[in-house]
């Protein structure tokens, strides 16, 4: 197996791009079992996915395998990590110590996906001056002074809804080039600035959705069984 080349000449389209992080996920359990190798119809079994979508999305990562033997795990891995922008480390600024910012303080394991917090802003006078999982928190006035002699490109959203615009435009200015935003609101910002939303609202408002059509086939199924068997 060889990897092609390290310079991607054709954009990744977004929804192999989403996939490709469930791809690492498999290899990387399987290098912890001791495995060497992984066919495409192996991480199918895993993932849930087609394995000829597999083959195809692992296309986009310039990668080929052997044929009857596979992937080389280690190999692959490094690949992945190398296109998702895993191996190197981006540093970001945390906007908004409330329940879900605290959580993403907390989460030592977002390091292990290239991503580093160094700093956290807020308003409240008690966490203002404090540290948390050693991250110091300061207060959101002094962002701007404390951003120009940090190398930071990424700034995440946790704030309240009613100031989320606000702050938005207020480190898009700075010269941050990409917004992680987990609040409800879409955000509006620069072209030059990248807007990744990620809400936990809409992922409950699909899975609530999924559950109450699931729960009405089923429903629907009783009937008609009931139906037939009065019929009978």
């Amino acid at each position: 197996m060889a990897l092609k080349n390290e310079v991607f000449e054709n954009k990744i389209p977004e929804p192999s791009l989403r996939r490709l992080p469930w791809y690492l996920s498999c290899v990387k359990l399987l290098e912890h079992e001791g495995e060497r190798f992984v066919s495409s119809t192996q991480m199918s079994k895993a993932t849930g996915i087609d394995a000829s979508q597999i083959a195809k999305d692992l296309s986009y990562v310039q990668i080929s395998g052997r044929t009857r033997v596979g992937y080389e795990i280690k190999v692959l891995k490094e690949a992945l990590e190398s296109c998702l922008g895993f191996r190197r480390i981006h540093k970001a600024f945390l906007f908004g110590v409330g329940n879900l910012g605290g959580a993403l303080l907390r989460d030592g394991g977002l390091a292990q996906f290239g991503m580093e917090i160094v700093a956290a802003f807020d308003v409240n006078p008690a966490l203002v001056g404090c540290e948390l999982s050693g991250i110091p928190i300061y207060h959101i006035d002094s962002f701007e002074k404390y951003f120009s002699c940090r190398e930071v490109h990424i700034g995440i959203l946790t704030v309240p809804i009613e100031v989320s615009q606000t702050i938005t435009d207020r480190i898009a200015r700075s010269g941050i080039r990409a917004i992680w935003n987990f609040t409800p609101v879409r955000i509006r910002a620069p072209r030059n600035v990248v807007v990744q939303n990620t809400s936990l609202y809409a992922h409950l408002a699909v899975m609530f959705n999924r559950m109450q059509s699931i729960q009405l086939s089923c429903d629907e199924d009783i009937r008609v069984g009931k139906q037939l068997s009065l019929g009978q």
